[in-house]
């Protein structure tokens, strides 16, 4: 049975790829269970015109290169081109880590390397913001994978702390929402994480062993969580 949360907005969901096995995971399901289908489009090889102009939600995942590494990777240039477009025309979109320092940047915020590294499970401390999508979470934790930060745009709202960073996410006014953190891993694919980004984990000293075993602990919980988080989004856009 799908529910049917906001009838405007288009039936596919659209998302941006910067690396194969960091997808949608848990949320893709919900989409499925709303009634959403989903298309992926793979950065630094789809044209990604057609999804950064697109009407519908656009979910711009993460990856391990940063937003001020376009010499090395020149297709950063026509993303953030066409995300600043789109964020000007407030069409509904959902940054998640990479995709959330790509929205600060291209609404002219810093984004740089930060103090430390912040890899780990650990819980949020929610700002006040009214109607604030998170507000779920509470004090659950959520899966904290960066190494990159930003500054809070001009015209956004803080949503979001955490103890290393002040900047965990932002909205601007319904349609835009900005996470640092990951809601999105499903406790099934840490694995794929644990192999995929081995070369960082070993040069920042983390455990992949104590990875795992908080994974299991706390990944469940966040997936019920982000649920929430996300129905909450989608109830509130404004098309």
């Amino acid at each position: 049975m799908t529910i049917n949360l906001n009838s405007s907005l288009p039936k596919t969901i659209y998302a941006i790829q910067h690396l194969a096995f960091e997808d949608l995971g848990a949320l893709e399901d919900v989409f499925y269970q709303y009634g959403y289908r989903v298309r992926y489009f793979d950065a630094g090889v789809d044209d990604l015109t057609t999804a950064l102009a697109y009407d519908g939600l656009v979910v711009i995942l993460g990856g391990p290169i940063g937003v001020y590494e376009q010499d090395d990777y020149p297709f950063l240039i026509d993303e953030i081109a066409g995300l600043r477009e789109r964020l000007v025309a407030n069409k509904p979109t959902l940054g998640i880590c990479l995709g959330a320092q790509l929205i600060a940047h291209a609404l002219g915020a810093p984004v740089y390397a930060g103090h430390t590294k912040e890899i780990g499970w650990s819980s949020l401390t929610l700002s006040q913001a009214a109607n604030n999508p998170l507000t779920t979470l509470g004090d659950t934790a959520v899966l904290h994978w960066h190494g990159d930060t930003f500054d809070l745009p001009a015209q956004a709202e803080l949503l979001a702390s955490s103890a290393l960073y002040p900047n965990q996410a932002f909205k601007i006014g319904q349609n835009i929402l900005a996470l640092q953190f990951h809601i999105e891993v499903a406790e099934d694919d840490l694995e794929k994480w644990l192999i995929g980004h081995t070369c960082e984990l070993r040069k920042a000293n983390i455990s992949i062993p104590e990875l795992r075993q908080d994974n299991q602990k706390y990944a469940s919980e966040l997936m019920s969580k982000s649920a929430g988080v996300l129905k909450d989004y989608l109830i509130h856009l404004t098309l």
